[in-house]
């Protein structure tokens, strides 16, 4: 057993009484012995660089001091540079960072908010190579950045802007490529007979001084290479001199690659960035975590005089915590807070645990999985994720085998709460979602899309406050088959759930379920689709007392007496 402690130092042996200072003399010490356990004192552990392990780590335990009793310390594992030398200036905090990149900052421990305003300022029109208007205001833009929220219902663009220029009474922006270019490629979509082309005019801009009005706002000031200006407009009450004001500066916190039999229990993972999509590539999104870099879109006909397009091939959002070819991996305990990114990224290998642990204040999503087997996600709590790309879902796995996604609770997410896309014998059993598709549209608090094989299953979940107009709270789509839906609970949707689809569900199964509304298609169920034995009850009284027991059972395990 080796310890390790922010007061340690690495020339000690690792012992209780004289532990490490570092987790990489740590993991050297660990190798050395092929595995064993490493106990991590309380205390901020600021990483400087990505903490990697690899197959020869195989059988290693990083453990916080007295985990899982009422002794256990809180260990930080921090990606995050503290932010000093602040001067003032017209009641602004400034402070020089160097070449620092980085798109988020947190002031005592809360998340502080670019400042934006809505939208371009005067007359506005687009152009081909960015935007004209009336308002001589954006010619003393530096480095702002336009957010296209809704160009499809499902999505939200972040595209940074390359100049202004004037030109008569007229201001000319011109869009960062390929960025702007990409987006205009994508975004492309006829309704009801009328046909829209690129991104369209911005939401919201953010990050520029002169939007500084707002108290707890920033701006990161990169119009001087290598000679960044942070910005920071402070709370009342708040003092340069004592208060914590921390940069994440790492993207990626953890990383590990053909490991086995590791674990990680009882750490808090905080404090990294990603800092894409501020360059000139922008982040060009199209649905979920999913973002658009170039290499062609094809057309869908969602109907008569309807049609949009898609990418033929997207990147995901990355994590700021990565397994990848891992087996056997216990991730217990832990909580994953402060990130720019998504959360805990798993892809590849087999029998990973992801259990009792706690995501939060995340600008993209929970957890996201990919390509793995046997992957186990239970009793987690995500909340407040997808604060900077909302699309982002609170749970997401596809292209799994056997990956079980079981008592989770989901709360506070901007877009779907738990998705499934194609698999193997997916079961998404007994979680609770609450309060998603807080901004964007169309998904679910559970959503399900594409198509299953060796029998998934959506059982005893429930799923309630589904927000925003065109949703479904339990959604299955493109094509999904294969599937049981069986004793879930539905309330509180814009619509509950939906059977006509396309392409068409095949081999589905709603049985058991109940709803405070009917779902769209349920009186003409298509042909792939049986529809039996489910309870609609519009009064909540009466819904809440036939769901007693699917409710006691659903949700967090962890919660229960």
């Amino acid at each position: 057993m080796f310890h390790v402690s922010p007061e340690g130092d690495d020339s000690w042996p690792g012992s209780a009484e004289r532990p490490f200072r570092t987790l990489e003399r740590a993991r050297s010490a660990a190798r050395e012995t092929h595995g064993g356990t490493v106990v991590l004192r309380g205390g901020t552990h600021v990483l400087t660089r990505t903490f990697e392990l690899t197959e020869a780590d195989s059988g290693t335990v990083y453990q916080a001091y007295g985990h899982g009793t009422a002794s256990a310390e809180e260990v930080v594992l921090s990606g995050g540079r503290s932010i000093s030398g602040w001067r003032e200036r017209d009641g602004v905090w400034l402070a020089e960072v160097g070449d620092l990149e980085t798109r988020q900052l947190y002031v005592d421990g809360r998340r502080a908010a670019r400042a934006s305003v809505p939208g371009l300022p005067g007359a506005a029109s687009a152009t081909p190579e960015g935007y004209v208007t009336d308002s001589p205001e954006p010619r003393g833009w530096r480095d702002a950045e336009f957010v296209h929220r809704g160009v499809y219902p499902w999505t939200e663009a972040r595209l940074p802007m390359a100049g202004a220029a004037a030109d008569g009474d007229r201001t000319v922006i011109t869009m960062a490529q390929p960025g702007f270019g990409w987006a205009t490629e994508l975004y492309n979509s006829t309704w009801d007979g009328a046909t829209s082309r690129g991104p369209g005019l911005p939401t919201a801009i953010e990050n520029e001084p002169s939007f500084l009005r707002e108290p707890g706002t920033f701006v990161l000031d990169r119009s001087r290479p290598g000679g960044h200006v942070l910005r920071y407009l402070p709370l009342p009450g708040e003092d340069p001199a004592v208060t914590s004001v921390v940069a994440p500066v790492l993207e990626t916190l953890v990383r590990v690659t053909g490991a086995r039999e590791v674990a990680f229990l009882g750490l808090v993972f905080a404090d990294a960035t990603w800092s894409r999509p501020g360059r000139p590539e922008g982040f060009v999104h199209y649905h979920g975590s999913g973002y658009y870099e170039g290499g062609g879109v094809e057309t869908a006909v969602l109907g008569e005089g309807a049609s949009v397009t898609y990418p033929t091939d997207s990147v995901t959002i990355p994590a700021c915590v990565r397994f990848e070819d891992a087996s056997g991996v216990k991730i217990e305990g832990c909580r994953f807070t402060r990130f720019g990114a998504s959360g805990l990224g798993v892809s590849g290998g087999d029998g990973l645990t992801v259990r009792g642990c706690e995501f939060d204040t995340l600008s993209a999503g929970g957890i996201v999985v990919s390509g793995s087997r046997a992957t186990l996600v239970e009793d987690n709590r995500v909340r407040r994720v997808g604060l900077e790309f909302s699309g982002s879902p609170g749970i997401a796995v596809t292209d799994t085998q056997g990956c079980v996604v079981a008592h989770n609770e989901v709360t506070e997410v901007p877009h779907c709460g738990i998705v499934a896309g194609p698999g193997e014998g997916t079961r998404i059993l007994r979680n609770l979602t609450v309060d998603t598709m807080r901004v964007l549209a169309d998904g679910g608090g559970v959503y399900l899309s594409g198509p299953q094989s060796g029998g998934a299953e959506v059982r005893g979940n429930v799923i309630m406050d589904t927000r925003t107009p065109y949703n479904f709270g339990l959604y299955l789509d493109y094509g999904a088959n294969g599937v049981t839906v069986e004793e879930n609970v539905v309330m509180r949707a814009d619509n509950t759930s939906v059977l006509h689809v396309g392409p068409p569900l095949e081999d589905v199964v709603f049985r058991g379920n109940f709803w405070d509304a009917d779902p769209l298609g349920h009186d003409d169920p298509p042909g792939g689709v049986t529809y039996e034995g489910n309870v609609t009850l519009a009064d909540e009284r009466e819904l809440n007392a036939a769901t007693e027991s699917i409710r006691s059972r659903a949700g967090l395990l962890s919660r229960r007496g």
